[in-house]
């Protein structure tokens, strides 16, 4: 995946609140942002970015989009998707929240087949401090570091990394997965580019409790993952014989190849402690687990 600043970057729905206000930020950041596509056939420009209203006229005049940042009200965002790789487009980041699952069902499907890469739903995006920011994450709260942090909490991911940097550990790579039931990448494809790259030295996990995405990563973490890891679960005293599920979380199972089962008696934390992962109880306590991991890495 390219995820460099000279990347030609669209953005799908600008015209939308969030679309407007993080478009003209990103660009002001840095990055690359060639054109955006309305969503209310509204042609003129945005702090001199290009609007269109197709993504094929957009691509026409630009050429070889490499990513497109979606911000269209969630049941507009398969369309937006689908005619983002019908034009090419092989990276898509959809911070919209709340897409119908089988439009996720649908929408991953066409991307496995067109080899198209997605991130979220509902993620805030991605952050390399000082080099590369995509999304709603507040970049100012990041600064570069060895800390890799993944996430599907929502804001606390910016809350995390503005602790983390004001405690002087800065961040090698950021990420919101998205907090959707269904998404797109998962923990495990970003554990494994944290745990090649050698800017990290530390993995930061903020996940959700009773949820089929984290047993994933924490069975991959025990298999694959040397790194010392530190994980936050919101949801953390919620009572393990309790089982939270909404419509999305029930579409999602049902429509899963394939369930990790939690044994009778045994909850997720018991799985990241067996994995050797340590559990930050409040998200203050993630910044000393940090500080200890370097320290012992240091002098290993």
């Amino acid at each position: 995946m390219k995820w460099q600043a000279d990347s030609k970057i669209l953005i799908q729905g600008i015209t939308t609140p969030l679309g407007s206000i993080y478009g003209k930020q990103m660009k002001a950041f840095g990055m690359n942002i060639v054109a955006g596509i309305s969503t209310n056939n509204d042609s003129q420009k945005i702090d001199e970015i290009p609007i269109f209203n197709l993504v094929e006229k957009a691509v026409g005049e630009f050429k070889n989009i490499d990513i497109s940042i979606i911000f269209t009200p969630p049941y507009k965002v398969l369309d937006a998707a689908l005619e983002a790789m019908d034009s090419g487009i092989r990276q898509l980041v959809i911070v919209s929240g709340g897409v119908p699952p089988l439009d996720m069902i649908d929408l991953l499907h066409k991307a496995q087949v067109n080899q198209t890469f997605i991130l979220g739903s509902g993620s805030q995006g991605l952050v390399i401090p000082d080099q590369f920011w995509l999304g709603i994450c507040e970049h100012s709260f990041y600064t570069p570091g060895s800390v890799g942090i993944v996430s599907r909490c929502d804001r606390l991911v910016d809350e995390v990394a503005g602790e983390l940097t004001r405690a002087k550990l800065g961040q090698s790579l950021v990420v919101s997965l998205g907090q959707d039931c269904i998404i797109g990448s998962k923990f495990e494809y970003w554990l494994q580019m944290l745990e090649a790259d050698s800017s990290t030295q530390v993995i930061v996990l903020l996940g959700q409790g009773n949820s089929h995405a984290e047993l994933c990563a924490v069975e991959y973490i025990a298999s694959a993952v040397e790194k010392p890891v530190i994980a936050y679960i919101t949801g953390l005293h919620t009572p393990i014989e309790r089982t939270l599920l909404d419509a999305e979380t029930i579409v999602s199972a049902q429509l899963s190849p394939s369930i990790i089962q939690i044994s009778p008696g045994e909850s997720i934390i018991d799985r990241f402690k067996k994995a050797k992962v340590k559990i930050a109880q409040h998200p203050t306590e993630i910044i000393k687990l940090v500080k200890i991991a370097i320290s012992r890495k240091s002098f290993a």
